[in-house]
């Protein structure tokens, strides 16, 4: 059935690490050996077989409009025609700079970078400068990308794997970084009673989307402001992944909080590789040329991906899709859901916006440790089952599951049909 990906896969784990540039891609966990994928259009992808998914991964989240949108396309061969690099400003920088101003109103000055990874090293090492201080606060199962600081108790891929941290990153560093339970306030006092003057950050995903999805409390995320502002400390919000699918102004808007900074990417790239961060001018001032903070990057504000992203944004400024999204949303999750339940398997839903997971557990998950109760054995016959029926979905219980506004009633009618006929196949196995 996916006999040349077979083929393809065993040629690459000879010369590419596990055969693939980002470790989860590789199905490990699942069992699966991953389809290589060759041309995606809309919702649909397809793989070197021929075989047709209906995708939702979306590229990992960035393809809220779905894949291969035809402005978008347009947008990046027009550009590409111009060139694919200069290392030089241009216009197209700053209009991106201009239209996430006007989008998200925490952020009064953004620099880009090339990755979410890029994005969150980089609002760090600005907070240390600006606060002159060096531990950071993060949250357990949050992920902020690979850099030494962040790969503590870091969410999908490390859990996915069981790898705890990683080796490579020294205890030096690691020592700065104090990893928190989520949704736990009384947790975050403790750490400031003991360590406040010294902690520079804390940064957060205020949806959670790297351990499935984690529904924040509202008094958690407001106790967060309310410490960090009392004791000078930088509140980063990353919203690499609901920068931009949740609402216009990402998660911040959603939920009432004001972060200092803010860490982007997936979509402002429009599917090719792009990050920033923005914020306050006071704390951004701090950056090179203007300040002593130093970061940079041959590929930073690339066209190709400023042509893309931008082509995205003002799709979503006109259309102003989120309503429409958030139905879709609703009607597979509470099909998968009901589907699972009927079938007699434990299950939870947790859903925000276009972005949502369905935890194998009958416990209410709002933190880590309870996104891993679901048991992986249901979802890995899961995840073999609907791949099977065409259905296309992350291979780690530990990731989200995104719609776009390229799926259609249909498709996610087909979807719940074919998890019923999953779950039923679960059940008479178990």
């Amino acid at each position: 059935m996916r006999e040349k990906s077979r083929v393809l896969f065993e040629k690459a784990k000879k010369i590419i690490p596990g055969g693939v540039n980002s470790p989860v891609r590789a199905g490990k966990s699942v069992g699966v050996d991953p389809p290589f994928i060759t041309s995606a259009k809309g919702a649909l992808i397809r793989d070197a077989d021929g075989n047709e998914y209906i995708d939702y991964v979306g590229s990992w989240g960035p393809m809220i409009l779905g894949h291969a949108h035809p402005e978008v396309v347009e947008a990046v061969i027009k550009s590409a025609e111009r060139g694919t690099s200069y290392g030089a400003p241009t216009e197209s920088e700053l209009t991106m700079a201009e239209i996430i101003v006007e989008m998200v109103a925490s952020v009064e000055k953004v620099r880009m970078v090339n990755s979410g990874t890029e994005a969150a090293m980089s609002a760090i090492r600005l907070a240390r400068g600006y606060t002159d201080r060096d531990k950071i606060v993060k949250f357990d199962g949050c992920y902020h990308g690979h850099s030494d600081s962040l790969l503590v108790a870091a969410g999908s891929g490390p859990a996915t794997l069981g790898i705890p941290g990683s080796p490579g990153v020294p205890e030096d560093v690691a020592r700065h970084t104090i990893s928190l339970p989520y949704n736990n306030i009384a947790a975050v006092e403790k750490a400031f009673d003991r360590f406040g003057p010294e902690i520079a950050c804390v940064i957060v995903e205020p949806v959670p989307g790297n351990m499935g999805v984690i529904i924040p409390d509202q008094s958690f995320l407001e106790g967060l402001r309310r410490i960090t502002g009392s004791y000078g400390t930088v509140l980063i919000f990353d919203e690499v992944i609901t920068g931009f699918r949740l609402a216009q102004g990402g998660a911040q808007e959603v939920l009432g909080i004001t972060p200092d900074l803010t860490c982007f990417g997936k979509i402002i790239g429009g599917g090719l590789p792009v990050g920033a961060y923005g914020g306050r001018a006071e704390i951004m001032d701090r950056i090179a040329p203007d300040g002593d903070v130093y970061q940079a990057g041959t590929l930073s504000g690339n066209p190709l991906a400023m042509a893309a992203g931008l082509a995205t944004l003002n799709i979503l400024k006109r259309e102003n899709p989120y309503a429409e999204l958030n139905r879709k949303s609703e009607a597979l999750f509470m099909g998968l859901e009901t589907a699972a339940k009927n079938a007699g398997m434990p299950a939870t839903v947790n859903r925000m916006g276009s972005m949502g997971c369905l935890f194998f557990t009958p416990k209410t998950v709002t933190d880590f440790a309870t996104a891993q109760t679901g048991n992986p054995d249901v979802f890995r016959q899961y995840y073999q089952e609907m791949l099977d029926q065409g259905i296309y979905l992350a291979p780690s219980p530990f990731e989200t599951t995104f719609l776009s506004l390229a799926h259609t009633s249909k498709m996610i009618a087909e979807t719940i049909d074919r998890a019923e006929k999953a779950f039923e196949i679960i059940a008479q196995a178990l």
